[in-house]
């Protein structure tokens, strides 16, 4: 048997106003998961377990059957292996955004969707005007960053808030604060880069130039979610099921490296509305030919979900539907392969951030009598089969057990 699950990142939302208090997902045309939930069974999907925060990291490790209180130890330490940064038992790992500053607030969580060439740029004259033997900065791709400090010297006990959560908010009231009175040296490290780094990134060229045209600058690094190197057990040794991920997002990169998924990089793929749907698609197909489960991962419709932009959301639902699954579709093994799709968590227009509401999904499998769900939304799911399922039952639930034969 071959499994796939498709997950629209952030693509759970609340009823919205403009669209007579309907859901985006429930407005836009989606056909091809609604062919899929005719044949599935479905239910809500818990990604974020109580304690945590809602986020990518805990909500995509739950799908994957990686219960995050164990081993969620912070988004830095999962995103570095997918950007080649080689970490130790000593090291301390914080993802770290290049952020837009302006009048003492942030402004922008991407600096504009900065392109990976001019950010890599700005991190390596960060590194070297900041960093040093126990501090040092990897650059990644577009805004999103590695920062790594030693943890012989400093502490990993910090509160760190996620810029794309406090747009518009002062920078002096989210500063890294420590959660006790060993991480007081941390965090005010921490804190001095934060503020140094816009004056050392405000006069670089780039940024110069940025401004000129009109551009948001990367004119300051934001470090958040620090944590260490996570222990988990490869999908081999869980399932014995060789897998691999495709996504145009460190993030699900770096957690499909500890799960021992083999990375598929796909041309064109951006994270945002003009990603490579179709080279995505192609991709999956040509994945089932080597691997058994493939994790297929798109971002596009979290980015539209932050932006607040509405007509955006709908139509990065759509292309998801349409020009990703509905291309698989077509050439898939529908009587061998096993189906699932979900949001990671929802992320609202209303809020413009990560919700820990529960998602709705459905798992097709072959030879499996399907429920009476008809659409596939956050409402009609609540009526199906496997009614409420908690984090890491989910992937049991893909690869183990079938409702009925």
């Amino acid at each position: 048997m071959k499994y796939i699950i498709f997950v629209g990142d952030g693509m759970g939302d609340y009823p919205v106003k403009e669209l007579d208090n309907k859901t985006p997902l429930q407005v836009a045309d989606t056909p091809n998961m609604d062919f899929l939930v005719k044949k599935a069974n479905c239910g809500k999907l818990i990604t974020i377990p109580e304690g945590l925060q809602p986020g990518s990291a805990v909500a995509n490790m739950s799908i994957l059957g990686y219960d995050p209180k164990i081993y969620f130890t912070g988004r830095g330490a999962l995103e570095a292996p997918s950007v080649g940064v080689k970490l130790t038992e000593n090291d301390i790992v914080f993802r770290c955004n290049l952020i837009t500053e302006k009048d003492g607030k942030v402004i922008d969580y991407s600096s504009g969707h900065i392109t990976t060439e001019e950010s890599k740029e700005l991190m390596l004259f960060v590194n070297k005007k900041l960093g040093n033997e126990d501090i040092k900065f990897f650059p990644g791709i577009s805004y999103r960053h590695i920062l790594t400090i030693d943890k012989n010297r400093f502490s990993e006990e910090l509160v760190c808030n996620a810029p794309h959560d406090f747009i518009g908010e002062k920078v002096t009231e989210l500063l890294t604060k420590p959660r006790n009175e060993k991480a007081k040296e941390t965090a005010n490290m921490i804190n001095k880069i934060i503020l140094d780094s816009k004056d050392i990134l405000e006069q670089h060229p780039i940024n110069i130039k940025r401004k000129q045209e009109g551009k948001n600058m990367g004119n300051m690094v934001w470090p958040w979610s620090p944590g260490t190197i996570p222990k988990m057990k490869t999908f081999k040794e869980l399932y014995n099921i060789n897998g691999a991920v495709i996504s145009a997002v460190d993030l699900i990169f770096g957690i499909g490296h500890y799960a021992g998924l083999d990375p598929i990089h796909v041309k064109g793929a951006t994270g945002l509305y003009d990603t490579n749907y179709e080279g995505k698609a192609d991709a999956t197909i040509k994945a089932l030919e080597k691997y058994d489960f493939v994790f297929v991962h798109v971002e596009a419709i979290d980015e539209a979900s932050h932006a607040a932009d509405l007509k955006l959301k709908i139509k990065t639902i759509e292309d998801f539907d349409k020009r990703l699954i509905g291309n698989v579709l077509k050439k898939v093994d529908l009587t061998n392969t096993v189906i699932a799709v979900t949001p990671d968590h929802a992320t609202p227009i209303e809020v413009k951030t990560h919700t820990r509401d529960p998602v709705p999904f459905l798992i097709y499998k072959p030879n499996v009598n399907p429920d009476s769900v008809k659409e596939f939304n956050e409402y009609s799911t609540e009526n199906g089969n496997f009614g409420i399922v908690k984090t890491i039952e989910f992937i049991k639930i893909v690869l183990e057990n079938p409702i009925n034969q």
